[in-house]
This record gives C-alpha cells, sequence and structure tokens, in this order.
C-alpha cells in the first residue's frame, strides 16, 4: 500500500521543504529601492511608513540606541572623524535625538532534491537553498532621516550535498561509544 502511494504521488514530492519569509519585501529590489527612496536630511519617519518600513511591523528590526551607533562608528586609528559621512556625524552629535534601525530582511526557500529512497535512507541528501538577504541601516535625529545604506545578497544559491557510504548505519558509530 505505501509503496502504491510512493508510486502514485511521485517520490521527490516527498522530501522536505522549508521556506523563510522575514520580510514585507517581495524582492531585494523591492526592499533595496525603499532604502534608495530615503532622502537623507529629508525623509521622515512619515516616508519611512509609506515605504513599509517600520520596526514594529518589520520583523527582525534592531532598534540601536545612541551607544550602538557610536560603538559602530567612532573613529578608529585608520578611519577619522572626517572620513565619515556628514548624516553619521550629525546623528553622533545629537546624542540621545538619536537613533538608528539595523533592518535585516530575507526570502530563502530549502528544499530537498534529488533520490527519495537515497535521503530517506540516508545515504545521500541534497538541499537546495536558493532566495535573498537584505540588510539597511537608516540613523534618524529628531525622526528625519539623516543616513541610510544598505547591503546583503540579491541572489543566495547554494547547494550542499551529505553522502554517507554507510546510510542509515553511519550514525551508529557514535550512538554505540557514548552509551
Amino acid at each position: 500500500m505505501l509503496l502504491l502511494a510512493l508510486l502514485i504521488s511521485g517520490c521527490s514530492s516527498m522530501l522536505p521543504r522549508v521556506h523563510t519569509k522575514s520580510s514585507p519585501f517581495k524582492s531585494f529590489d523591492e526592499a533595496r529601492n525603499a532604502i534608495e527612496g530615503l532622502t537623507p536630511m529629508k525623509s521622515d519617519v512619515a516616508v519611512l511608513s509609506r515605504l513599509g518600513i517600520d520596526p514594529v511591523k518589520q520583523p527582525n528590526t534592531v532598534i540601536l540606541t545612541h551607544s550602538d551607533i557610536v560603538r559602530r562608528f567612532v573613529p578608529s586609528a585608520l578611519l577619522q572623524r572626517a572620513d565619515l559621512d556628514p548624516g553619521v556625524m550629525v546623528c553622533l552629535e545629537a546624542r540621545d535625538a538619536c537613533r538608528g534601525w539595523e533592518i535585516t530582511a530575507a526570502r530563502i526557500a530549502k528544499e530537498r532534491t534529488g533520490n527519495f529512497f537515497a535521503d530517506f535512507t540516508n545515504f545521500s541528501r541534497r538541499t537546495e537553498t536558493t532566495g535573498w538577504r537584505f540588510n539597511a541601516l537608516i540613523l534618524l535625529v529628531n525622526d528625519v532621516v539623516v543616513y541610510r545604506a544598505w547591503g546583503g545578497q540579491p541572489n543566495v544559491n547554494e547547494l550542499e550535498v551529505n553522502t554517507n557510504p554507510l546510510g542509515p548505519l553511519q550514525d551508529m558509530g557514535p550512538a554505540i561509544v557514548t552509551n
């Protein structure tokens, strides 16, 4: 009966799939355009909200305090104050009126592909990961954007292949030794 069900449904459809959505943005370009749509020293919290950027509604957004921002941007021996962006300087000088939002967004799909029986018996597992990851930093002084920057991976395409020559017995050795 199980064999008949496998033959009818197709074996690859029985392999696990995982989808991660941590962003209201549908694509990397949509997220990038939202951040690039901000004009330093002009855009305010209302503009951010219209673009879908809100730390309360957007998952995985870290609200940074002035202290957090100082730790990131304080000039070191290699970096002088003059090397910092003017918006960063405005934020650092504003002290407690300065805050930041660190946004992390992603849409990732993991799919096990390949031979169902090799995967099921643990001889060979093939996992394909696709999607995108995006991060941005926005600094605000009195609810006005003074600095914005973005980065990330516009195209994630990874392939992981695990091969176990002993199949289901591969993990048995460590279990026997620890018991």
